[in-house]
């Protein structure tokens, strides 16, 4: 089993048998009936197959053109403490799960559109990964389209391009505060130093309109000087909150990526990833997937993640010099199908 199964299955464990019920206020799911009829004084709605789905006592529904959205609180599971995960990529570990098939492209383009585009604009996130309908048919393909920024009949609030975006945060943070060149600078200068720190939690930014907060937030880099007289840059990530069935692979994958890539701009050799949540959680509606993930067996398997030797520049990089290899995506999906978790907005 690889490792990243390893860890995954553990914290599952944790989680289901330690894990505190959270009662946050903000998030719900948001449910969505085509072509139905919400009838507000019987509070249910009828659908085009006219059945009747009457609403419990703590769902909220809107009636949108012929469709009803229904938002339901969205609770969580979570743990605060002991968790840790660490990876030595230089003997090739690294955190791929196989479990249930992951978006390892789309994770590795994020990573690229907040560190090295600074960028919030969800069009760029999209051209990353090959794909814009924005200007054809005015649609947003990746996952954050859900926390960009919008007026109060829900319409996107466009940049100066005309692109709908996430505000004063992750990429524009990296921007205004100019924090990856910096740090690059820094270690370059300074190897040894021990304040080598990427901090996207900047609470005067947040006084501007912004979208989600960042979980992710704090990256903590040193160089190591390693008795095999190799030099060696190790990571480490604290994260705020992970909603570990649904990104803890993502998150952990996309960062020992970005490892790597400021590995080869400093001429380093990438060395241990540690990732460090505070808070891990499960909704409570993927407690049955999170069940049947514990029931299913690894796929054996060998992935390395793959980056272009000739290149060495953060800034060059682009999505086709980064490639995970060894990694049987059809496999897995054939094996451990994938499921559907809703998310908590």
């Amino acid at each position: 089993m690889i490792k990243g199964d390893i860890y995954t299955k553990e914290i599952f464990r944790r989680i289901l048998e330690e894990g505190c019920l959270d009662k946050n206020p903000r998030p719900h799911y948001e449910d969505i009936y085509e072509r139905s009829l919400y009838d507000i004084e019987s509070n249910v709605i009828i659908t085009s197959n006219n059945e009747v789905v009457e609403l419990q006592s703590n769902q909220t529904a809107f009636q949108q053109g012929d469709k009803v959205v229904v938002w339901t609180p969205a609770h969580t599971y979570s743990i605060n403490s002991g968790v840790e995960c660490s990876y030595d990529l230089s003997k090739g570990e690294n955190p791929l799960v196989t479990l249930r098939p992951i978006a390892v492209e789309t994770s590795i383009a994020e990573i690229l559109w907040i560190y090295q585009k600074e960028s919030n604009d969800l069009v760029v996130f999209d051209e990353l990964l090959g794909r814009n309908t924005w200007d054809t048919d005015g649609k947003i393909n990746n996952w954050w389209a859900e926390w960009a920024l919008k007026d109060k009949d829900g319409n996107y609030i466009l940049n100066e391009k005309g692109h709908p975006h996430i505000g004063s945060t992750y990429g524009e943070v990296v921007r205004k505060h100019n924090l990856v060149k910096k740090r690059l600078k820094e270690m370059k200068e300074n190897p040894d130093g021990r304040r080598h720190i990427i901090s996207l939690w900047q609470d005067d930014d947040y006084e501007l309109p912004h979208g989600l907060k960042p979980c992710a937030f704090m990256t903590i880099w040193n160089i190591r000087h390693g008795r095999d007289g190799i030099d060696y840059l190790d990571m480490t990530l604290i994260q705020r909150s992970s909603d570990f069935a649904t990104a803890g692979c993502i998150n952990q994958v996309q960062y020992t990526v970005l490892l790597m890539l400021f590995a080869r701009h400093l001429n380093l050799v990438p060395g241990i990833f540690t990732w460090k949540p505070i808070n891990v959680q499960i909704y409570d509606r993927h407690v049955k997937q999170v069940r049947e993930m514990l029931e299913r067996d690894s796929v054996f398997c060998e992935p390395e993640i793959w980056i272009n030797p000739e290149k060495h520049d953060f800034y060059e990089f682009t999505m086709e010099d980064i490639e995970v290899r060894g990694y049987p995506k059809k496999l897995i999906r054939e094996k451990n199908k994938q499921l559907k978790f809703d998310l908590g907005i």
